[in-house]
Protein backbone atom coordinates (compact mmCIF):
# COMPACT_ATOMS: atom_id res chain seq x y z
CA UNK A 1 0.00 0.00 0.00
CA UNK A 2 1.59 3.61 -0.93
CA UNK A 3 2.66 5.36 1.91
CA UNK A 4 2.00 9.27 2.27
CA UNK A 5 5.03 11.54 3.40
CA UNK A 6 5.48 15.50 4.00
CA UNK A 7 9.10 17.58 4.51
CA UNK A 8 7.67 19.60 6.63
CA UNK A 9 10.16 21.85 6.50
CA UNK A 10 9.42 22.64 2.92
CA UNK A 11 5.82 23.51 3.68
CA UNK A 12 4.88 26.91 2.82
CA UNK A 13 0.98 25.94 3.70
CA UNK A 14 -0.03 27.01 -0.18
CA UNK A 15 -3.00 24.59 0.68
CA UNK A 16 -3.23 22.79 -2.84
CA UNK A 17 -3.23 19.62 -1.57
CA UNK A 18 -5.68 19.99 1.12
CA UNK A 19 -8.27 21.51 -2.03
CA UNK A 20 -7.12 18.31 -4.35
CA UNK A 21 -7.75 15.71 -1.62
CA UNK A 22 -9.16 16.98 1.78
CA UNK A 23 -9.58 13.37 3.32
CA UNK A 24 -5.55 12.76 3.12
CA UNK A 25 -3.97 16.18 4.05
CA UNK A 26 -4.80 19.09 6.13
CA UNK A 27 -3.06 22.02 7.78
CA UNK A 28 -2.12 22.78 11.05
CA UNK A 29 -2.61 26.05 13.67
CA UNK A 30 0.82 27.27 11.66
CA UNK A 31 0.19 26.65 8.52
CA UNK A 32 2.51 23.16 7.65
CA UNK A 33 0.86 20.28 6.32
CA UNK A 34 0.19 17.32 8.25
CA UNK A 35 -0.79 13.56 6.78
CA UNK A 36 -4.81 12.35 7.95
CA UNK A 37 -3.39 8.99 6.90
CA UNK A 38 -0.50 7.60 6.43
CA UNK A 39 -1.10 4.71 3.97
CA UNK A 40 -3.63 4.87 1.12
CA UNK A 41 -5.94 2.72 -0.52
CA UNK A 42 -4.99 1.62 -4.41
CA UNK A 43 -7.87 3.31 -5.52
CA UNK A 44 -7.30 6.74 -4.06
CA UNK A 45 -3.55 6.65 -5.28
CA UNK A 46 -4.09 8.52 -8.55
CA UNK A 47 -6.13 11.53 -6.48
CA UNK A 48 -3.67 11.99 -3.98
CA UNK A 49 -0.47 11.41 -6.24
CA UNK A 50 -2.40 14.27 -7.96
CA UNK A 51 -2.85 16.11 -5.02
CA UNK A 52 0.89 15.72 -3.91
CA UNK A 53 2.18 16.88 -7.18
CA UNK A 54 -0.03 20.52 -7.15
CA UNK A 55 2.28 21.51 -3.92
CA UNK A 56 4.35 24.07 -5.56
CA UNK A 57 7.28 23.43 -3.47
CA UNK A 58 7.12 19.60 -3.43
CA UNK A 59 6.85 19.29 0.05
CA UNK A 60 4.76 15.47 -0.41
CA UNK A 61 5.52 12.00 -1.94
CA UNK A 62 4.29 8.64 -2.19
CA UNK A 63 5.83 5.87 -1.55
CA UNK A 64 5.48 2.73 -2.48
CA UNK A 65 5.65 0.41 0.35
Amino acid sequence: MPVLKADLAACQGYANCVIAAPDAYDLDDDGVVFLLKAEISDEDVPRVREAARSCPVSALTIEDA
